[in-house]
């Protein structure tokens, strides 16, 4: 079957369901994203920082699938923000993947104190995609105010926010936020993958009871009912796995319907507790690394 698409802002589509690598190896992402073209994915969401762009390219390339089938996205980071650095992250990026033009390149962080490399590092994302050479652009992790302040700097509003979504932490208002401005919300971690309890305890949502409730009364797992709840709610995911079994189990979220009580019982898990970092704290004293050349 085909995934259904979404439109972005700027008219381009990108699958409402995606593939991530986040944290796979490189030597499992080739075989991972092979799984993922053949189950039927048609986005693969990577990231300089991950460091597996060229097996992500490589993968893409053994499907046998004509590059135009593959929505492909990945992230620039925070040691190449900076309008002249941001321009080389984008060669760096499209060397490793071996395309030369990427659908949607995304800002992988706000830098809060030192936002004036955040907005260089944006503006240079705009050139590419006047230029041709990107097709959509956007941010991740940015907050309503990183937001706010990156709007009245720069010409284009992002197409995407890629941001830690998931039944354990909404983030509502910058879901609302996000949305009043044409913003796709896309979510990494959509099924919990890093997920705390109100009282700072780790959980998780694949065991929890309600979620399971409603997996079991549509006769579906936990996980594809939190998948389900994003794109019903009008978010783009993107789960991550090596296993087989379960990228096909993601991929099969098309067939059944939450109804209006299931998804306000799941939005009501909300425990307002980040489990990924905090976006205020992100600089590059702490979080910087070196992005190699293709």
């Amino acid at each position: 079957m085909s995934i259904p698409s979404m439109e972005l802002n700027n008219g381009v589509t990108i699958p409402v369901l995606g593939f991530g690598v986040y944290q796979t190896p490189p030597d499992e992402t080739i075989a991972a994203v092979g799984a993922a073209l053949s189950t039927g994915y048609r986005h693969i969401d990577t990231a300089a920082a991950y460091g597996n762009e060229r097996e992500v390219g490589e993968a893409i390339r053994r499907s046998g699938l004509s590059r135009d089938e593959v929505f492909v996205e990945t992230k620039i980071w925070i040691t190449d923000y900076g309008y002249d650095s941001a321009l080389h992250a984008f060669t760096k990026s499209s060397g490793k993947l071996g395309i030369e033009q990427i659908d949607l390149l995304i800002l992988h962080q706000a830098l809060p104190d030192e936002f004036d490399l955040t907005i260089q590092a944006y503006k240079a994302l705009e050139t590419l995609l006047a230029d041709g050479k990107v097709r959509a652009i956007g941010v991740s992790n940015f907050m309503p105010d990183h937001l706010t302040r990156l709007l009245d700097a720069t010409s284009v509003v992002p197409a995407v926010n890629q941001i830690e979504v998931h039944p354990y932490f909404r983030q509502s208002e910058l879901l609302a936020v996000d949305s009043e401005h044409g913003i796709v919300n896309q979510a990494w971690s959509p099924i919990g993958g890093i997920t705390f309890y109100r009282d700072g305890s780790h959980g998780s949502t694949l065991e929890d009871p309600v979620i399971g409730e409603i997996a079991a009364a549509h006769g579906k797992s936990p996980a594809q009912v939190m998948l389900r709840w994003h794109i019903q709610q009008g978010r783009q995911v993107i789960p991550k796995s090596v296993t087989p079994s379960r990228i096909a189990e993601n991929f099969a979220v098309f067939d059944f319907e939450l109804t209006a009580d299931q998804l306000a019982a799941i939005d009501a898990l909300d425990t307002g507790v980040r489990g990924g970092p905090e976006p205020e704290q992100i600089t590059r004293a702490n979080f910087g690394i070196e992005i190699p050349e293709p």
